[in-house]
């Protein structure tokens, strides 16, 4: 059944009781307070970093040997799980892929920091930085800071230096080397082993082939992301990477969220993408962030989602395999992430009393449905999405 309109009102978020039962998430705030977001084209003209944002940026097409983007970068931020590519390539410099290379593709798919922490510890801390550097030539990388040993993620990384450790990647390092590193970020998780969504940048806003490498911080201990392909938890490695704010070389009290990888058949572009937002942003004004910046970038052989994009709400919602509300749970949306979606179809009828809807969206990204009514539009049915 559907609404004319769902005016978004203030007395409708005490009533959230029975949405909780059935879909597992908090009380929804007020109506009134939800984003009234248009559906948005997925690429403007020209590059743009959402207000608040400081962002590094670099877009290096393989084909002609050109950069079509660049914007600070030269600017070190601090790398968070980025630099899970260098401690990776040291570990296999001198002996190779391992026999056992089940911790490598936990830590590059699902960027398990504790495997991270292990490797960090057995390898030599920051001189796995000061090797990587020498070895691939880099100007903008540098070790944590004196005071943060080992936390491998205040490692100071650049967006021209990750372009030139993918370059080393895809263009120089052995055939087996490769394979692994570049194999895992094409797998890369839906959800990071620490329950944070990785599917921001670079997977929201292209088709496949797309390969990853994410990183994030400040964000807190945990996430709510739910995958059955990222099922590790871990703990020391979110000290490493989280540590208490303190003076550093590198910023490393703004929370941060950067995407990275390669776009295309053939791995035609690099891209590097690094944000500082404002302390205190949540993860899903993060990733909304920086998935507004990335469809402004120009990456030759990037095939674009199509679809719209819309404002969400509540937090713990979930995307399902279809359109029923018993169909298999996916993975939870980031609480109050911008989405894009594809088409939409009518399913269960979903009610938050007083209002009901039974329109429900398609998330390519994520390859599943979340109900229409957790969506920022006036209207059950969404304007301008055609039907599935």
């Amino acid at each position: 059944m559907a609404m004319d309109v769902r005016r978004r009102t203030a007395w409708a978020a005490g009533i959230a009781a029975a949405a909780a039962a059935l879909f597992g998430l908090t009380a929804p705030p007020a109506h009134a307070d939800r984003p009234a977001d248009a559906g948005a084209r997925a690429v403007a003209p020209a590059v743009t970093v959402p207000p608040g944002v400081t962002a590094g940026v670099a877009v290096f097409d393989r084909q002609t040997g050109t950069f079509t983007e660049q914007l600070n970068a030269d600017t070190q931020f601090r790398s968070a799980s980025v630099v899970k590519l260098l401690i990776a390539l040291d570990a296999m410099w001198t002996s190779g892929v391992p026999a056992d290379r089940t911790r490598l593709d936990a830590m590059l798919r699902s960027s398990d920091d504790d495997v991270a922490s292990g490797l960090w510890v057995q390898d030599g801390g920051s001189a796995i930085v000061t090797r990587m550097v020498a070895r691939l030539g880099l100007t903008d990388t540098a070790p944590p800071p004196a005071a943060y040993p080992g936390t491998w993620g205040y490692t100071a990384l650049s967006a021209a230096d990750t372009v030139r450790i993918y370059r080393y990647l895809l263009d120089s390092a052995p055939a087996p080397v490769r394979d692994l590193v570049m194999g895992d970020l094409r797998q890369s998780t839906r959800c990071g082993a620490d329950g944070f969504d990785q599917r921001f940048g670079i997977p929201t806003v292209f088709d496949r082939p797309w390969a990853v490498k994410q990183g994030w911080s400040g964000f807190g201990a945990s996430g709510d992301c739910s995958d059955t392909a990222a099922t590790t938890t871990t703990t020391t490695g979110r000290t490493a990477k989280d540590a208490a704010p303190a003076p550093a070389s590198v910023d490393i009290d703004q929370v941060a969220l950067h995407t990275t990888g390669t776009v295309g058949a053939g791995d035609r572009s690099i891209v590097a993408v690094f944000t500082l937002q404002p302390h205190g942003t949540a993860f899903g004004a993060a990733y909304t962030n920086l998935d507004r910046l990335v469809r402004t970038l120009n990456v030759p052989g990037g095939v674009v989602r199509p679809g719209s994009w819309f404002g969400t709400w509540g937090s713990g919602v979930h995307v399902r395999a279809g359109t029923a509300t018993g169909s298999v749970v996916l993975t939870n949306l980031p609480p109050g992430v911008e989405t894009l979606v594809s088409c939409q179809k009518q399913g269960d009828t979903v009610s938050v009393p007083p209002y009901t809807n039974d329109w429900w969206a398609y998330l390519p990204q994520y390859g599943g449905y979340m109900s229409n009514i957790y969506i920022s539009s006036p209207d059950n049915e969404l304007p301008g999405v055609p039907v599935c």
